[in-house]
């Protein structure tokens, strides 16, 4: 499984919904809130050239990084995940 992270913030509705699903998947993502967290914030903007949340870090094999804005995207990618 890929290394997973999640940029968000506590009061993004869309963040919400997909820390729901992470949390009926069990899946092992690291948490990163960008309004408590200035280094994260600053890692989002430099990878993606924007602060929008929610945003999925991928890391594959080989240290690929992916970056996957829209909360209906990272639910589908996740719930893929899920079954490989």
């Amino acid at each position: 499984m890929p290394g997973l992270s999640l940029y968000k913030t506590s009061w993004c509705l869309f963040c919400a919904r997909v820390l729901s699903v992470i949390d009926e998947l069990e899946l092992p993502v690291e948490l990163r809130d960008i309004d408590s967290d200035v280094v994260a914030r600053e890692q989002l903007q430099a990878a993606t050239g924007r602060t929008t949340v929610p945003c999925l870090r991928i890391e594959s094999e080989g240290s690929a990084v992916t970056w996957m804005h829209e909360s209906r995207d990272i639910i589908g990618y996740l719930r893929e995940v899920a079954v490989a």
